[in-house]
């Protein structure tokens, strides 16, 4: 018997670890990425429940520590693509019709396993896996996608009770379905709980999903599916595969229950989705949603005002964290000749302290890019710099290593002309461009930064003058859908910063919030009148 109105009330961010020297979780962490290490993963493909493993099998080495096996994904094709489709929409009826609380159960159910049972080996997974250290793996693998699956329940739970009024003599309900057919998610390297969440705000609303995860983050998304298998997800609601993206590409647009794609990525990429999800619009039973976030070149901008210290160590968070491999990680930044000299100063010197090394280490804050053609890419924008003519050069950093792994120092590149190359295009790696501008030409600037790139996902502001950060605030109203005062442009937190941008970086839906989970609902307006009209006629049309 369901006769009872269930609700989630807004839960609290999932507390951070330090892992600090001699700390619990210093120790517990340490010990998973032991073991870890010391075993050969082999990841199958996850259809219908069941375990597949094409034999077709790909290696996964540490990107820090390429002479490590970690293991191997069994790679898909196009007939595993098929089966993945066929497998969700086999459990659509059926997962649809779930009770609501009992959907929301698993999630919660997989937030608290993630949070305790399984925190440390999902943390040892991305960090030997996607290199990161413990405190980014902490926040994001950990942290971030527990929040991701509390917070969203919650949310749902609330446009769940947002219903119509009911004028006496008639009954209005508004109804939550979800979409008619399966969703695509396709997730990326760099954020665990991006990978997570992708799928699973959809599922959450009923729907059913086939999930394509980088290839490079394969070995901590099998560690997810082996949570959302414990908390007890249904057979063929999630289906994770590992195809090329042109194979799950030419499957799934072409498939005429294809209802949408969440998508976080590479501009290219989505907008060559975009297309051909629009080539094929009169296959589809209904018009699927398409939800993405992609690139950015988040700036910095300093204002004459701002305070040096708080500056350098925005810039040095910002852009180097994780080796600036976030979507938002500060890629350029506008100094004003008044503190410029100071500022660069106090930035190299920050910046010589920076370890580099492999994740076992915890006193490095740096460690590898992600694979072999991240490191060619950054390191050829680094050398185009040493060939510019003097248009730009290298103020500290530089340095590219392969020996043992995919290590670039942290770069700091200085340019005069602010629509130099590293100004303008994504790079995806620990390399920051700065430029400086007069301070007294400081209104003139933000034009040119506003203009630069056609991103608009995060920046950041520095100042004091109270004055100048409104300027600022209204002037870059379209350039971030983040955007941060006196503070790094990184580091959105579910349920304070509801992350996403516009203009290039994507369709700004705001991952962690309410806004993303109505595009994966599709709304059933229900009248019912207790006392039906017997009579066609109207009063107006009697006669005086």
């Amino acid at each position: 018997m369901n006769n009872a109105y269930f609700d989630f009330a807004e839960p609290k961010n999932e507390p951070v670890l330090s892992y600090a020297p001699n700390s619990p979780e210093r120790k517990a962490l340490k010990k998973a990425l032991a073991e870890m290490k010391s075993q050969v993963a082999d990841i199958p493909m996850y259809i219908d429940g069941d375990e597949v493993r094409s034999g077709n099998k790909k290696e996964i080495r540490p990107p820090h520590e390429t002479s490590h096996l970690l293991g191997h994904y069994h790679a898909s094709n196009e007939e595993h693509v098929h089966e993945a489709i066929d497998a969700a929409l086999s459990a659509r009826e059926s997962w649809a019709a779930m009770s609501w609380e009992h959907r929301a159960s698993i999630f919660l159910k997989a937030a608290d396993l993630l949070a305790t049972k399984y925190r440390y080996k999902m943390n040892a997974a991305t960090m030997l896996g996607q290199s990161k250290n413990a405190y980014q793996a902490e926040i994001d693998s950990a942290c971030e996608l527990i929040d991701f699956l509390r917070f969203n329940v919650h949310f749902l739970s609330q446009i769940y009770k947002q219903q119509p009024l009911s004028p006496a003599g008639m009954n209005n309900r508004m109804e939550y379905r979800p979409l008619e057919g399966f969703v695509l998610a396709v997730t990326p390297f760099n954020f665990t709980a991006i990978g997570g969440n992708l799928p699973t705000a959809p599922a959450m609303c009923g729907n059913v999903v086939v999930w394509k995860c980088a290839n490079t983050q394969a070995l901590s998304a099998s560690v997810f599916m082996e949570i959302l298998m414990e908390a007890g997800l249904p057979d063929g609601v999630i289906n994770l595969i590992y195809p090329p993206g042109q194979v799950v590409g030419d499957v799934c647009y072409a498939h005429p229950y294809f209802a949408g794609v969440h998508f976080t990525g590479s501009t290219g990429v989505f907008q060559s989705m975009w297309k051909s999800i629009g080539n094929n619009i009169a296959r589809y039973k209904s018009y699927p949603r398409i939800v993405g976030e992609t690139g950015g070149k988040d700036f910095v901008f300093v204002h004459p005002s701002a305070d040096v210290d708080a500056v350098v160590a925005g810039l040095a968070r910002g852009a180097f964290e994780y080796q600036g491999q976030k979507c938002s990680a500060a890629s350029r930044a506008y100094l004003p000749a008044n503190l410029a000299d100071e500022i660069k100063e106090k930035l190299v010197a920050e910046l010589a302290t920076m370890k580099m090394g492999i994740v076992d280490d915890f006193t490095n804050f740096i460690n590898a890019v992600i694979d072999e053609k991240s490191f060619k890419s950054i390191a050829n924008y680094i050398e185009q710099v040493k060939h510019s003519n003097g248009a730009a050069k290298i103020l500290c950093g530089g340095k590219c290593d392969s020996t043992h792994g995919w290590f670039v120092e942290p770069t700091v590149i200085e340019t005069t002309d602010p629509s130099y190359t590293t100004m303008c295009e994504e790079i995806f790696g620990p390399v920051l461009t700065i430029c400086t501008y007069e301070a007294d030409m400081w209104i003139q600037t933000l034009e040119v930064l506003d203009n630069t790139s056609p991103y608009a996902l995060t920046g950041a502001v520095f100042a004091t003058d109270r004055h100048a950060i409104e300027y600022m605030t209204k002037a870059l109203v379209n350039s971030a859908g983040n955007f941060y005062i006196n503070d790094k442009p990184t580091g959105a937190v579910v349920g304070q910063q509801p992350f996403g941008g516009a203009r290039a970086s994507g369709t700004n839906d705001k991952a962690g919030s309410i806004l993303n989970l109505y595009r994966w609902l599709s709304a059933r307006t229900i009248k019912e009148t207790y006392v039906s009209p017997v009579d066609y006629r109207y009063s107006f049309h009697q006669p005086d």
